[in-house]
């Protein structure tokens, strides 16, 4: 049996092979644009076993390695600190590195996604980045607006009769170049619409045949784009034994340093699922909007009143992703009556905290 590290980069991957004693066999480097080449000096040492830490490139090799009956471990690179602070730090040191921790059991495991997955990925993902786009066209318009004093509700600009106002009443109250720049905003917002309307129509397919994506949707306020999306993200659940694990996953659990009798609370993990944060955060108001009797509605509204709307939809989607866990492990459906325990003074505060930096990482 061998055990392969594999450092890859765009242009090539460098490659370490040990033995079960963790000798070195062999070393070279291959690059990408040869990935026959990749695979045939791996397969010269089978059975054989691979590491490769996460990267945005690491699905094709995964791909290729697996059809030629090899096994593919991920190795999650944001932990992988023996690595991240060696003296010594080459692509040769880096995938025998790799090799080693992996035969020492070392390695902290990342979840491969297969294809299908990575299908979905990509298709929330693409439509919450087309959506970011057309949020960012619409904060210049305010911020054009607010230059002559025009004030309009954030979720109303996007709304045809906000725009014919704007064009018949405003539009007077603007300069010649603001309004230039206006009417090449509004352009590059139709066309984004015009884009989005095929890749919902695909997601409304995809939750057609998600029951898990259906079960979330009996969530007063998470509709089907919300839905699929969180469970692309965090199935299979039975990767998050515990809710805390999925609440740390989620981007809602700042690291805790506890030594000497006192505890600090610091900054978001950087291994943090911002999509899913992103979607469990702006969520709450839409709940909040058709359930208003719900027990997260009052939690949210009570949190509002005491610490600010910020903190208390960071706080409120803490509770919101435990419901969530419960749900997709037991397939209950959303009940009125769900509970969570009550957020505790300290809890806070490490909510508090994680608002103000994931925001900023986002």
């Amino acid at each position: 049996m061998y055990y392969a590290g594999l450092d890859l980069h765009a242009r090539y991957v460098t490659i370490a092979i040990v033995d079960k004693r963790g000798a070195l066999v062999h070393e070279t480097t291959v690059p990408t644009k040869d990935p026959e080449g990749l695979r045939g000096v791996l397969t010269r040492f089978l059975p054989l076993e691979v590491v490769v830490e996460t990267s945005g490139s690491w699905p094709w090799l995964y791909e290729l390695l697996g059809s030629a009956g090899i096994t593919v471990h991920l190795a999650h690179a944001k932990q992988l600190r023996a690595i991240a602070e060696s003296a010594q730090k080459t692509d040769q040191v880096d995938a025998r590195l790799l090799a080693r921790m992996w035969l020492a059991g070392l390695i902290p495991p990342a979840y491969p996604k297969d294809a299908a997955q990575l299908e979905r990925v990509r298709l929330v993902r693409h439509r919450a980045a087309l959506v970011r786009e057309r949020t960012r066209l619409a904060n210049r318009i305010h911020g054009q607006l607010r230059q002559r004093n025009i004030v309009l509700a954030r979720e109303q600009l996007l709304r045809p009769t906000t725009r014919r106002w704007l064009r018949t009443e405003g539009w007077a109250r603007l300069t010649a170049e603001q309004q230039r720049i206006l009417d090449t905003y509004f352009v590059l917002i139709d066309q984004l619409t015009a884009l989005l309307k095929p890749v919902d129509r695909r997601i409304e397919l995809v939750a057609r045949t998600d029951p898990a994506a259906a079960l979330l949707q009996t969530i007063p306020g998470i509709g089907v784009f919300w839905a699929v999306l969180v469970t692309t993200e965090v199935l299979p659940i039975a990767r998050f034994p515990r809710t805390a694990h999925l609440v740390s996953y989620a981007g809602l659990a700042p690291r805790t340093r506890s030594s000497g009798g006192q505890t600090r609370h610091g900054r978001i993990p950087a291994g943090c699922n911002r999509w899913l944060r992103w979607a469990l955060v702006a969520a709450i108001p839409s709940h909040v909007r058709h359930a208003s009797d719900s027990h997260l509605s009052q939690t949210y509204r009570a949190l509002t009143a005491r610490v600010g709307w910020r903190v208390a939809r960071v706080a409120t989607a803490r509770k919101l992703v435990r419901m969530i866990h419960h749900m997709l492990r037991t397939g209950e459906p959303w009940h009125p009556d769900v509970s969570t325990p009550q957020t505790g003074r300290d809890e806070l505060h490490q909510i508090a905290v994680a608002e103000t930096t994931c925001s900023k990482s986002d």
